[in-house]
């Protein structure tokens, strides 16, 4: 390779994230699961996804009038559809067309709705609630620091990261796409610097530790301003 190809190959823009999606689903990047669209592991096996759904759905249930919840980041909804009846109204996000249509068709109830938006680009819908599952440690940190930007619109911020396990530099830029900070030792830390994300408070909801020494899930209530 002469220099011309080398600078070349390092300008080079990296797809849109949006394309990236696209390709993780069409070419099976997270598994089959015997479905057209399959969200991967941490959607489906419940040592991961049962603590999750029993601390979010007791966070919901503690209110006597039920919250707008904003799940941005959807994916195959195999875990939304567990606290639909939790909440006033749901309104469940993605990236993808193709997965929203899907969802459309597959998931039925009168308080639901589905809607395809790039959140750090498009608007977000109105509510007092987001969820991010797992969604913003595959975003560069330009995309993370828009759709931070937008999340002091809402009370109640649930974001769920694969993080390394003890201590670790928090926030490693990446390349939007399959991959997450984890294969550089790092997690995303959405108070830490470049972020600095404000808050009222924060509360831990749950934490599991992922089979073979690969770091840890974390679920994170935060209460803003």
């Amino acid at each position: 390779m002469n220099h011309n190809e080398k600078d070349i190959k390092k300008s080079k823009s990296p797809w849109p994230t949006k394309k990236v999606m696209e390709q993780v689903y069409d070419n099976k990047l997270w598994g089959d699961g015997n479905s057209l669209f399959y969200s991967g592991d941490g959607s489906h096996n419940p040592k991961l996804t049962y603590p999750y759904i029993k601390a979010v759905t007791k966070f919901l249930k503690s209110f006597k009038r039920p919250l707008v919840l904003c799940d941005l980041g959807c994916g195959d909804f195999n875990i939304g559809k567990e606290l639909v009846p939790y909440t006033n109204r749901y309104i469940a996000v993605d990236i993808v067309s193709d997965l929203i249509t899907y969802n459309e068709a597959m998931f039925k109830a009168e308080n639901l709705e589905f809607q395809c938006l790039d959140v750090s680009v498009d608007d977000l819908p109105e509510g007092e609630c987001v969820i991010l599952r797992q969604v913003l440690q595959h975003l560069a940190n330009a995309e993370v620091h828009r759709v931070l930007r937008k999340l002091v619109c809402f009370k109640f911020v649930v974001l769920t990261e694969h993080i390394p396990n003890g201590d670790f530099i928090s926030n490693k830029d990446i390349v939007s796409g399959q991959g997450i900070r984890l294969k550089k030792q790092s997690g995303l830390d959405i108070l830490a610097p470049p972020f600095n994300f404000k808050i009222q408070k924060q509360n831990i909801l749950s934490t599991v530790i992922v089979d073979d020494n690969k770091g840890i899930i974390r679920t994170t209530l935060y209460q803003l301003f």
